[in-house]
């Protein structure tokens, strides 16, 4: 692993970066510190981490160091995917008649899904994988990826119509493209929540993997395809040309999405506060407590110590154990 490549495994405040040599994959979990939603840190750091991949791969000629086929989203919150949008912010918001930065946020959610789809404009496929509910914001999120796999028990769904709004950040536009205008808006207008499946059916998501698999299918998937990746990639290049995602279309209709929420009554924003305290409900607390057994780890083959790692440090013995070699000989020698 090259150094410029180690900096995009860098410690990061919401997200967790980890990579895969078998499949050549780089893996993003995210994190959330307070909610399980798209705070604007959360965003921010998202896309900063989009824009690494993108410079890695500009700084190497296109031809990185380090293999990377795919880019996979998770999530570390056990059960939830993402809760979408930032509620409460969007209510401070609006009341507050702040327009400028509704739109700042809604940009920098378009910005992230954008890249998604067009797979941050490299020779990747980028991949979600959804392991529980996914609403709003998140159900955009899920389903601007290339690829979108979805555990069986996962629920999904766009409940913005109930506060009178609808969501603004690429679900028009994905939808519309999956399954037709006629149903995405009805999928939209309705604030209905789908299982798993139901979505597969409709052509929303690409594949339905059986409960705790999901992790499974996601490599099942990668390594059937990077048999075939160059094949598989034009296949990739052909859909984006035929059903090409317009940026400014984006941008168009979310700023259609803002001007809407500016006019949301107090009744509507009533509405809105009862389901940030329904979301709410999922303490960080119990979040805290799970996530260490949701810590991913990919399986490694046997490491030879001593070894020197991408910044040229000699690594001694696996600090994961908590053994340290050298201590074991010389309690050794102390008892001979």
């Amino acid at each position: 692993m090259d150094k410029e490549f180690h900096n995009l495994l860098r410690d990061r405040g919401e997200i967790i970066v980890r990579y895969d040599p078998k499949t050549e994959a780089i893996w993003s979990y995210t994190k959330p510190n307070v909610r399980p939603c798209y705070s604007i840190e959360l965003l921010k750091e998202f896309r900063q981490l989009q824009r690494d991949i993108i410079s890695y791969f500009e700084v190497n000629n296109m031809q990185p160091k380090t293999p990377v086929k795919y880019f996979v989203n998770a999530s570390q919150t056990p059960e939830i995917y993402n809760y979408g949008g930032d509620l409460n912010l969007f209510s401070e918001l609006i009341e507050n008649k702040d327009r400028d930065t509704l739109f700042i946020y809604a940009k920098i959610c378009i910005d992230i899904v954008y890249a998604n789809a067009v797979n941050l404009n490299l020779p990747i496929t980028t991949i979600s994988l959804v392991e529980g509910i996914a609403l709003g914001g998140g159900f955009e999120g899920a389903i601007s990826y290339n690829v979108c796999i979805a555990e069986e028990q996962s629920r999904m769904g766009m409940p913005e119509i109930r506060f009178n709004l609808i969501p603004g950040m690429g679900a028009y536009s994905f939808l519309a493209r999956s399954v037709g205008v006629k149903k995405a808006e009805e999928i939209i207008s309705s604030g209905k929540i789908y299982d798993a499946q139901t979505l597969y059916e409709m052509g929303v998501i690409t594949t339905v993997a059986k409960k705790g698999e999901g992790e499974k299918a996601v490599n099942q998937y990668m390594k059937r395809n990077s048999r075939l990746f160059n094949g598989m990639q034009a296949i990739q290049a052909a859909r984006h040309r035929y059903q090409q995602l317009d940026y400014d279309e984006l941008i168009d209709i979310t700023k259609i999405w803002v001007d809407a929420a500016l006019r949301l009554t107090k009744k509507d924003l009533k509405m809105m506060q009862k389901i940030v305290d329904a979301q709410n409900q999922k303490s960080i607390s119990d979040i805290n407590i799970l996530r260490t057994k949701q810590d991913r780890r990919f399986e490694q083959e046997e490491v030879q110590f001593p070894l020197t790692d991408s910044q040229e440090n000699i690594i001694p013995f696996d600090r994961r154990s908590g053994r340290d070699p050298r201590l074991e000989e010389e309690n050794s020698d102390k008892e001979k």
